[in-house]
C-alpha cells in the first residue's frame, strides 16, 4: 500500500492539474489532492467536470507503478471498482460502472474517473482523478437529465464527506496493489465484468473520432479495451471513444431501498 499525504485547497483550477504539478517537481506516489471546488474541472475526452464548491468530491492521486505498462490501462477500471465499493460501504448505493470507467445510477451520471499520464524527472508517472457528485447543487438544466448525485439516490440523507474520502482511498489502495499480483489483470477484469451492465450483452451505441456503430457488448481485452459484436457478427475492439446504452439496463440502485 502506497504512503498516502494529503493536500486540500478550497479552491483550484484542477486536481488533476495541481497533481500533474506536484508530480512534475518530484511528489512521491500517494500524493492526493483534494478540494471543495474546481474552476477548470475536466472530464474524459476533454469535457469540462462542474465542480462546484461543497456539491462534490474533487480528488487526484499520483501514482508512479512499476508493473509493465501494458498494464496501466487497467488502472483506471480497479479506480471505477473503487469507487463503485465506496460508494457501497459508505452511502448503501449500488452503481452501475459504464465503460470505461464512468460510475452511474438508472444510466445517469453519478461519478467519473480520468486518468492522466505525465511524464516526470523521477519516470512515467499517472494522475487518476476522481470526481463525485454529492449533491445536485445548482445542477445546469444541460445535465439535469444525465447527471445525478448521492443525496439525490439517497432521499436527501446526510452525506458524510470524510468517510466517502476513507473508503475510496481505503478501495483505491487495494484495488491498485492488485494489479502488482501475477494475477491482477485478470481479476480487475472479472471483478468489472460482474459489477457492470457494459461487461457482457449491453446494446450500445459506440461513438468513434469518424464514426458511429452499435452492438452488443462482449466482455473486455486483458487490457480493459471493450469488446462490441457488431450485427453482421464481427467484434470490433474499442480502446477509445464513447459508449452509450441503446437501452436502460435492469439493475437495483439502492442495498437498503424501502
Amino acid at each position: 500500500m502506497f504512503t498516502l499525504t494529503i493536500l486540500r485547497f478550497d479552491s483550484i483550477d484542477s486536481t488533476n492539474l495541481e497533481a500533474m504539478r506536484q508530480a512534475k517537481a518530484g511528489a512521491a506516489e500517494g500524493l492526493c489532492v483534494i478540494a471543495r471546488e474546481q474552476t477548470r474541472g475536466r472530464g474524459r475526452l476533454d469535457r469540462s467536470w462542474y465542480s462546484p464548491k461543497d456539491a462534490g468530491l474533487y480528488l487526484s492521486v499520483i501514482l508512479r507503478p512499476s508493473f509493465e505498462i501494458g498494464r496501466w490501462p487497467l488502472i483506471g477500471l480497479a479506480a471505477a471498482l473503487a469507487v463503485f465499493d465506496a460508494l457501497e460501504n459508505a452511502c448503501d448505493l449500488r452503481a452501475d460502472i459504464k465503460w470505461p470507467n464512468d460510475i452511474v445510477v438508472n444510466d445517469r451520471k453519478l461519478a467519473g474517473i480520468l486518468a492522466e499520464t505525465v511524464e516526470t524527472p523521477d519516470g512515467g508517472a499517472v494522475v487518476l482523478g476522481i470526481g463525485i457528485n454529492l449533491a445536485s447543487k445548482n445542477l445546469p438544466v444541460e445535465l439535469s437529465e444525465s447527471a445525478t448525485s448521492i443525496a439525490a439516490m439517497n432521499n436527501s440523507r446526510p452525506i458524510d464527506r470524510e468517510s466517502v474520502i476513507a473508503e475510496l482511498i481505503k478501495s483505491l489502495s487495494r484495488r491498485y496493489q492488485t494489479l502488482y499480483t501475477d494475477d491482477g489483470c485478470h481479476q480487475t477484469i472479472h471483478e468489472w465484468c460482474a459489477n457492470s451492465s457494459y461487461g457482457y450483452d449491453r446494446e450500445v451505441r459506440v461513438v468513434l473520432a469518424n464514426e458511429s456503430f452499435e452492438g452488443v457488448t462482449r466482455g473486455l481485452e486483458w487490457d480493459g479495451a471493450l469488446r462490441v459484436e457488431t450485427s453482421e457478427g464481427a467484434v470490433r475492439i474499442v480502446r477509445a471513444g464513447d459508449v452509450r446504452a441503446v437501452r436502460p439496463a435492469r439493475i437495483v440502485t439502492l442495498i437498503n431501498e424501502q
